[in-house]
């Protein structure tokens, strides 16, 4: 029964697993990878490394080796258990073991089992979730602050693609995640971008994730520190006063007018980049709560203290605080004002709040309800409700679903799928957690923080500079509104997603789509350009003979290095940051057009991709390669072991191709091989996604080819990434292994075999509504893994 404990020992069950299937290979003598079992003993802190390796490898099937004879499916099952049970418990107190847990290990689990039928022998039991507290991600996080001093626009369904109430803060141009205080009153300041970058008030996200790539939404990805908790009281103190009063809670009272000039009067010497430079409109438009009531008081009564606890704590946790609760935050916010007095004392005591656990943490602990027979109990209420809110928006629930908890409306499987319909069907309703899924699955959003190398940047025939970067963040968002157009259309969600051949673009992107040219066609388009100035300038010349030609107009510098692409269409609108950097803010407007033919298809081909996944000085095959075979084949690669040195030779005169040579030695080739011939397919573009068709002024080879894909109708040579594209958006395995990152995203943890009916009911769902991201959804958060928690520690409540 998986999930159970393997009662079993290292001597009688173990150590004849490695006998009979692993010391053929690593034993003593010439052993397999320099890795010798020949005198491994039971689970230690010592040989923990060994046994990860080794459970690595027993449950991606690579050990024993395919021509040997192979144990039967429980015994390796339990054999990968019984392994992670081991080092759980030794290193329960040096960190822990957490390599199980890692969604990048989450394939680690035979698709087949999955998706196929079980064997004999296994027997499943009705899934659950653990109980569990969420600690809020940084998007969230800071969405929740940003509630608290700016209105955003309500949505507008004439311009669905601009930012609207609900939608997640986004990065600025330079790719910060920052809560900016009242740039939405700013009409004049002193300086350029710079200068005004330098004097608005913000404040960067709090968390932060050491992941790069992939899924983020696990529990275990995010916490508290001290530092952390410091910087939080830091912001609370400064949201709280601009919620009271605004601008003049950051500047002087002759900034506040709707005369510049009356303000420019007042400017002394040079005051670039300092706050004072800066002219508010008188205009309010920041939310009016009982915050502001209270500090504008003239004292501070009970009630008006009790209405900014209250508002703030429900602001902050997404539910009305308890009696108990309310009556704590009361207590502590009199203590600080009996000692500071009524301004500091009140901000510094409401500011406690922005501490309150659920505030910073999600819970999720079935503290209600009693469990079945399988120790199940069922999330209801509050917990349910905001689970259902979070797994789609980042502001606190609705009213109808605010009502719908408070009137006892959220205790069931049906309550849960009435919620999550009428959500998903209400445009209006902002849903950025979807959105995010597609950037952890699809990993498009990182080009702009990929440092390219100046040189090589320039040879690529990119933008130079900040342009380059500038350019890559607009091209997320760009692909994030490609991405939403799909969804909205709803129908085979991931077939479109990976052959569409509409792109969102800006007129930048005329060089990004474009076609990177030999040395021979940039001469080419030299000559010519040559060529055109002179016949201009001699029937310049013939019109006025006799008279000095004008002095040349400077102009437009014109990019020889690439054959720009034609881009036209409709329209639309991205959604980007609100003005942050003055004149350097993003532009929301983009236009809906079609991909060159030929040369591009699907998310995987736009250069918000292609750069995400590429380095300083050239493509990422392994990477690129490494994503196809985790993303959409399902397939595993264990952690590169830490004697191989993974550096590829500098050769600036040979290929990527030539140099990725080194891969296939013998060591390195069983597990490159899952990787290379999938990512060079994708060499038919540069390093700064253009198309291209020769490298270092050869014809650039393209092949590649799907080994070992798990689907014998897959395997087979490619030509090249769009042939590639082509088969794998055919196959119902990798809309299968899509299916598993959608459930580890919405239930914050890697499956398991109990797990198997919910991703069979979930794929089934999305085929028989034609691929609708919606149905999958819904059959995902009306799932049993989405709706029960096993309690495995003492409840912990609020109160506590």
């Amino acid at each position: 029964m998986p999930g159970q404990k393997v009662d079993k020992d290292f001597r009688s069950f173990a150590q004849p697993f490695l006998v009979n299937h692993c010391a053929d290979c690593h034993g003593e003598i010439a052993p397999e990878g320099n890795l010798t079992l020949e005198n491994l003993g039971p689970v230690d802190e010592v040989n923990a490394d060994v046994w990860t390796s080794v459970w690595a490898q027993v449950a991606l099937q690579e050990m024993p080796p395919k021509d040997a004879d192979q144990p039967e499916v429980i015994e390796r099952l339990q054999f990968a258990d019984w392994i992670v049970a081991e080092l759980t418990r030794v290193l329960k107190d040096k960190g822990g073991f957490q390599a199980n847990r890692d969604p990048n290990k989450g394939n680690f689990l035979d698709h087949d089992l999955l998706f196929g039928p079980l064997p004999e022998g296994i027997k499943l039991q009705p899934t659950s979730s653990p109980a569990r507290i969420w600690r809020v991600t940084p998007q969230e996080h800071i969405t929740r602050v940003n509630e608290l001093i700016n209105t955003e626009p309500e949505y507008d369904p004439n311009k669905p693609g601009l930012r609207t109430h609900g939608d997640v803060v986004p990065t600025n141009h330079g790719g910060e995640l920052k809560l900016y205080f009242g740039t939405d009153r700013i009409t004049r300041w002193q300086g350029g971008t710079v200068a005004y970058a330098t004097a608005v008030k913000s404040v960067p996200a709090v968390l932060s994730s050491a992941r790069n790539h992939g899924l983020e939404n696990y529990p275990d990805f995010y916490s508290v520190n001290s530092a952390e908790a410091t910087q939080i009281l830091g912001m609370a103190d400064d949201v709280l006063r601009y919620m009271a009063y605004g601008p003049l809670s950051i500047a002087e009272p002759f900034q506040i007018s709707d005369n510049p000039q009356s303000v420019i009067s007042q400017w002394k010497g040079d005051i670039r980049g300092l706050p004072t430079s800066l002219v508010y409109s008188t205009k309010v438009v920041r939310p009016l709560t009982p915050v502001k009531d209270l500090l504008e008081a003239k004292e501070i009564d009970d009630q008006k203290l009790g209405a900014a606890v209250d508002y703030l704590f429900e602001s902050l946790t997404f539910r009305p605080p308890t009696k108990q609760e309310s009556e704590a935050y009361l207590a502590i916010a009199k203590q600080s004002v009996d000692k500071l007095g009524k301004e500091d004392g009140a901000v510094l005591g409401l500011s406690a709040i922005f501490l309150d656990r659920d505030a910073l943490f999600r819970p999720e602990l079935a503290a209600e309800g009693q469990a079945d027979q399988y120790g199940r109990v069922m999330l209801q209420d509050w917990e349910l409700g905001l689970a259902v809110n979070h797994a789609l928006r980042y502001v606190k629930p609705d009213e109808e679903l605010r009502s719908a908890i408070l009137e006892g409306r959220m205790r069931t499987r049906e309550d849960v799928r009435r919620e999550v319909e009428r959500m998903l069907s209400d445009d209006s309703i902002r849903k950025p957690r979807v959105l995010q899924f597609f950037r952890d699955y699809f990993d498009y959003d990182l080009g702009g923080y990929i440092c390219k190398d100046t040189r090589a940047l320039a040879d690529s025939g990119a933008a130079n500079g900040q342009g380059h970067y500038r350019a890559m963040f607009d091209a997320t968002a760009s692909t994030d509104r490609l991405i939403e157009l799909i969804l909205q259309e709803d129908q085979d969600v991931l077939k479109q997603l990976l052959t569409t051949d509409k792109i969102v673009a800006t007129p930048t992107d005329k060089t990004y789509y474009g076609k990177r040219r030999s040395q021979k066609e940039v001469s080419a388009s030299v000559a010519a350009q040559r060529k055109k100035d002179e016949a201009e300038l001699a029937a310049w010349m013939e019109e006025h003979p006799g008279e000095k030609p004008p002095k040349k107009k400077q102009q437009q510098n014109v990019n020889h290095k690439v054959e720009q692409a034609e881009i036209s269409g409709p329209k639309i609108f991205a959604r980007v940051s609100r003005r942050s950097f003055g004149s350097g803010s993003m532009n929301p407007d983009r236009i809906l057009a079609a991909a060159p033919e030929g040369e591009r298809l699907g998310i995987l081909t736009q250069p918000s991709w292609l750069v995400s996944h590429s380095d300083a000085m050239d493509n990422h095959a392994i990477r690129r390669g490494r994503w196809v075979r985790e993303r959409l084949l399902g397939g595993g690669i264990p952690d590169v072991p830490i004697t191989v040195d993974a550096m590829l030779p500098d050769e600036p005169n040979h290929t990527l191709r030539e140099r990725m040579r080194v891969t296939r030695e013998n060591y390195c080739w069983t597990c490159h091989e899952k990787m290379d011939p999938l990512g060079l397919p994708f060499e038919m573009f540069n390093h700064a996604g253009l198309f291209r068709e020769t490298e270092l002024e050869q014809p650039v080879d393209t092949s590649g080819a799907i080994i070992d894909s798990g689907d014998p109708e897959l395997d087979g040579q490619v030509a090249n990434a769009i042939e590639m594209i082509e088969k794998l958006a055919e196959s119902e395995r990798v809309e299968q292994v899509f299916v598993r990152h959608a459930f580890r995203f919405w239930m914050g943890r890697n499956e398991t075999l109990n797990d198997a009916p919910v991703l069979q009911e979930a794929h089934r769902a999305y085929k028989e509504s034609g691929g609708s991201m919606k149905a999958l959804l819904t059959s995902l958060l009306t799932s049993d893994a989405f709706l029960y928690r096993t309690r495995t520690e003492p409840v912990t409540t609020a109160a506590n």
